[in-house]
């Protein structure tokens, strides 16, 4: 939508500057020769503003939209990264929790605690 809207205003605004360079009504676009009278000529600066603000409306529009969906991205992820820390303490205080176990059990071979797992998991 930005892009298109800045479209718009650059051509609102180079028909704007046709009109001004020109010293009579007769405009030459193209290789194609317009004159127009007052009521046409009304008509076109007309649709000139509503080109123009249609342009700046869809830019407007376009930037508050990218704003936006920024803002929920960065939300987004800064919700990501509390998920992660959050997970990285738990983490450590298992490992601290399983080497406080390792510590305290005084067995040098592994057999108790593969028993103790199994039984865990049944």
């Amino acid at each position: 939508m930005i892009l298109l809207g800045l479209l718009l205003v650059l051509l609102a605004g180079g028909a704007i500057a046709l009109v001004l360079t020109e010293e009579s009504a007769r405009y030459i676009l193209f290789g194609y020769t317009f004159e127009l009278g007052h009521v046409e000529m009304f008509l076109a600066g007309a649709a000139a503003a509503a080109v123009l603000l249609l342009g700046l409306w869809l830019l407007g529009s376009g930037s508050r939209r990218t704003a936006r969906e920024r803002r929920r991205m960065r939300a987004a992820r800064a919700e990501t990264s509390s998920r992660v820390a959050k997970l990285e303490d738990e983490k450590r205080d298992l490992e601290r929790k399983l080497e406080r176990e390792h510590t305290a059990s005084p067995s040098s071979d592994g057999d108790q605690l593969v028993a103790r797992g199994a039984h865990e998991r049944q």
